[in-house]
């Protein structure tokens, strides 16, 4: 069955004296694809179909969208248990790569493209071809490791300007503005009136509530 379109032609009639994905793979490797933001699991979805529709499975195993559990504090206070993606914008997928497997992850819907090496055209003007480079060993244990290891984050629905009150710790009871958050550290930085002086304070989001 041929997979080839108007757009992707056999990678053999683009340019014949370039072997634009290297020798054939028999092993299955991990590889790293860039999506559409906010797409990841539409992608995941499609690309699940399109692996039997069109009769790849010995051949393309998983997609795996790395994500870590977080807590998000709402407005009100309230915690909502949920889920931080790892590398937003990126699905890996496990598969063995040749022409054929490589088109039908390249032109299921919102991908954009494999991570690898870009290979100059050999003639003409242009952008050359991306040469899919898979993940190391060590990349794709660190990457799993840290996504079973990892501590929940915390994500506050905060914004510099807003007026907080701290609820716990050493300066519970006082009142106060956000003038930074740090979502990657689950701390923000708020200006608290202390002995009268507005005094720059550094925070954890849970020890925080949104005034008003």
């Amino acid at each position: 069955m041929s997979f080839a379109s108007d757009q992707y032609s056999d990678l053999s009639q683009q340019d014949e004296t370039e072997n634009l994905l290297g020798p054939v793979e028999t092993e299955a490797k991990w590889y790293a694809v860039q999506v559409a933001s906010g797409c990841e699991k539409r992608v995941k979805t499609n690309l699940e179909q399109r692996i039997g529709t069109l009769d790849v499975t010995d051949r393309i195993f998983q997609i795996e969208i790395p994500q870590v559990a977080a807590v998000k504090i709402r407005k009100d206070g309230k915690r909502m248990p949920t889920e931080e993606k790892v590398f937003p914008g990126y699905v890996l997928i496990q598969m063995v790569m040749d022409d054929e497997s490589w088109q039908v992850v390249k032109n299921t819907p919102h991908v954009i493209n494999f991570v690898g090496a870009e290979q100059k055209r050999r003639y003409g003007k242009g952008r050359g071809h991306v040469k899919p480079v898979p993940l190391s060993h060590q990349e794709v244990e660190r990457i799993f490791k840290k996504q079973e290891e990892a501590e929940p984050l915390v994500k506050a629905s905060l914004s510099p300007g807003e007026k907080i009150e701290v609820v716990s710790g050493p300066f519970n009871g006082f009142d106060g503005e956000v003038i930074e958050v740090s979502p990657e550290r689950s701390k923000l930085k708020a200006l608290l009136s202390i002995f009268g002086r507005d005094t720059p304070v550094e925070l954890e989001f849970e020890q925080v509530e949104k005034v008003g």
